[in-house]
Formats: C-alpha cells, sequence, structure tokens
C-alpha cells in the first residue's frame, strides 16, 4: 500500500512545490524532495512526514494511547457494561459500583483488565498507524485542492477505513473481556476465559460481535478523527488568542486535549446503542445482533448512557493527549491545521470569491 502511496504521488511534482511551513507536509512535497535528496529530515524533527518511520511511530503511539487509557478506565467500563446487560440489578453507575464493591471487592472493579490492554493496544496501533496512511494516501487520491475542500470527508474515509482493521484485531479480546465482566462464574482471568470461549463456540465465539462492533467503532472512530481534527480548526482560528506557530508545546497540548474530549462526548453518543447490543451478544451465547436489540428495545439500547458519556469523553481526551504528547517527546512531524492552498487561493481570487 505504501508503495502505492508513492507511485500516485510522484506524478508531475517538482521540488520548486515544495516551499513554505504547510507545504512541507503534504505527501507530493516530501516525495519530490526524497527523490532528489537522501532521507532529508527537517531540522528538529526525527523523521519525514509520511515516510514509513513516521507511519510507524504513529502506530506506536496509538499503542500507548489506546492501550494506557482503556486500561485505566477499566472499573467503569465493568459497571458501564453491567448496566447495559443487567439493567434491574445494576441501576446506576453509583449503585453499579455498590453492587461490584459487596459482591467482588476492590479486586472484582479490575476484571477484564488484561484483554482490555491487548485488545485496544492491537486496536490503537491499526487506528491510528492506519489513519495516517490512508489520510496520506486518499488526498493524494483527490489531489491538494480537494483534499482541503472536502477534508472532513477525507478525515471521514480515512479513519473508517483504519477502524475496519482496527476491529479486526480487537474483536477476540474484547468479546473475552466483555464475558468475564458480564457473565458471573464463566472466567475471572483471559487465560481462563479465551480457552472456554474457543471450546464452547470455536472461532465464531470470538467473531460474532464484530459486525455489531464495526457498527459501534466505526461511527466513533469516525467522529473521533473527524470532530477532532475539526475542532482542532476552529479553536485555534476563533479560540487560540495566538497563531498555533506561537503557542508552546504546552498550549498545543492543552488545545490538543479540549478538542479530544468535545470529540469524545459525539463520539459516546453516536455509538452508544451499537455499544450496548455489542455486550448483550457477548454476554447470551446464540444471539444475533437483531435479537439483542428487539430484547434490549430501543430504550434499553440508550442504559449506561451517561457512563459512556463520562468514560469516552475522558478516554478521547486522554487518548489524543497521549498520542500528540509522544509525536512532541519523539519529535515527529505535527503539521498544523490545514490551510487553503496558493492554487485555489488565486482561482478563486480569479473567480470574485475570494
Amino acid at each position: 500500500m505504501l508503495n502505492n502511496v508513492e507511485s500516485l504521488c510522484s506524478a508531475s511534482v517538482t521540488p520548486s512545490t515544495c516551499s513554505g511551513h504547510l507545504d512541507r507536509y503534504s505527501p507530493k512535497c516530501f516525495l519530490a524532495k526524497r527523490q532528489i535528496a537522501a532521507a532529508a529530515v527537517n531540522p528538529g524533527e526525527s523523521c519525514e512526514f509520511a515516510s514509513l518511520q513516521y507511519f510507524a511511530l504513529c502506530g506506536v503511539g496509538g499503542v500507548l494511547s489506546c492501550g494506557i487509557t482503556h486500561t485505566m478506565v477499566v472499573p467503569l467500563d465493568l459497571v458501564k457494561c453491567r448496566i447495559q446487560v443487567d439493567p434491574v440489578k445494576y441501576k446506576s453507575i453509583f449503585n453499579g459500583f455498590k453492587v461490584t464493591l459487596a459482591e467482588d471487592g476492590v479486586k472484582g472493579l479490575a476484571k477484564g483488565w488484561a484483554p482490555t490492554f491487548l485488545g485496544y493496544s492491537a486496536q490503537g496501533l491499526c487506528k491510528f498507524g492506519f489513519y495516517e496512511v490512508f489520510k496520506v494516501l486518499y488526498s493524494d487520491l483527490i489531489g491538494e485542492e480537494n483534499a482541503y475542500l472536502f477534508r472532513t470527508s477525507l478525515y471521514l474515509a480515512a479513519s473508517a477505513s483504519a477502524e475496519f482493521i482496527a476491529d479486526v484485531a480487537l474483536s477476540p479480546l474484547e468479546s473475552a473481556k466483555v464475558k468475564i465482566q458480564t457473565t458471573p462464574g464463566f472466567a475471572n482471568t483471559m487465560r481462563e476465559a479465551m480457552p472456554k470461549i474457543y471450546s464452547q463456540e470455536g472461532m465464531t465465539g470470538f467473531y460474532k460481535s464484530l459486525v455489531p462492533l464495526w457498527m459501534r467503532q466505526i461511527p466513533y472512530t469516525m467522529m473521533k478523527f473527524a470532530c477532532f481534527e475539526r475542532t482542532v480548526e476552529l479553536l485555534y482560528k476563533h479560540v487560540v488568542p495566538k497563531p498555533r506557530a506561537e503557542c508552546t508545546k504546552g498550549e498545543q497540548l492543552v488545545v490538543t486535549f479540549a478538542a479530544g474530549y468535545i470529540a469524545g462526548v459525539f463520539c459516546a453518543i453516536v455509538s452508544h446503542p451499537a455499544d450496548t447490543v455489542v455486550s448483550k451478544l457477548n454476554q447470551e451465547k446464540g444471539l444475533t445482533a437483531i435479537e439483542a436489540a428487539k430484547r434490549l428495545g430501543f430504550g434499553g439500547m440508550w442504559k449506561g448512557l451517561v457512563a459512556r458519556i463520562i468514560m469516552i469523553g475522558t478516554l478521547t481526551a486522554a487518548q489524543w493527549f497521549i498520542y500528540d504528547a509522544f509525536k512532541v517527546a519523539t519529535r515527529m512531524p505535527r503539521p498544523p491545521p490545514p490551510e487553503m492552498p496558493e492554487s485555489l487561493k488565486k482561482k478563486l481570487q480569479a473567480q470574485g470569491k475570494l
């Protein structure tokens, strides 16, 4: 795939097109310069934008971003899942914590931490790594001007493509996590749960919730990336009192966290019904997604929403903060919010539209 990016991007590009702060982060500029110079890295940066090293580091940032944050909120996730599958017993967030502590003690709140950490680390690797790959690939396919004009659609397409792959990596471990958290007596650890699921249901047991997982995660990720990218753009344009280039790294990370939290609230809402269906599917054997949805009912699919908004809002903000902080720490290229290409400005000026 990466070879295709290079072949697609290399046509009709000369080094003269690569002037300016923004241009040096475009895929065409990167490829043109690489054809005439040996791995030139911009001063202060550890790698070239859109290089193999860049994409690999993005994947590592995704592992840290998703693995750490999802593991941190395992207690809240456990209570949320239990509210979804048994709202009679677990009536609210506080009641859910109270019942869980009474039955399992403090240790019980950590149930499912291992499949959570491993599953979401694998998902983060694919989600962030492939998002950056697809963003470069798709932007070159449609051209620089269209990539700016239709940038929201570009973010949506790139994130959906990345999440499609990421969920295949996540599904087996997500099945084990939910089974541990919502089925009393089934298993207490991942080492117990995985062989049991396989012996009872075969490989189907690990992937029976893949389609509902796509239904939950793809809209979530599309909102997570598109909303974040556009919110960052709007914050720098209308809220932050100075240009991004004049902000310190710390100030930039504050903007990242704020944009991440805003995106997280929307993520939680659009993906919650599918999240409830996934929990129900993994709790009961033999159910289909449609049967689970019918059994839950419309109101039932929104149970646990408050807990999920708190969890996902915090989670998404923390993920973007860790991801961006990792880029800062490793001195990776961090392109500024997109600006209108000069060629498009000239066209619009000639038409009297600018």
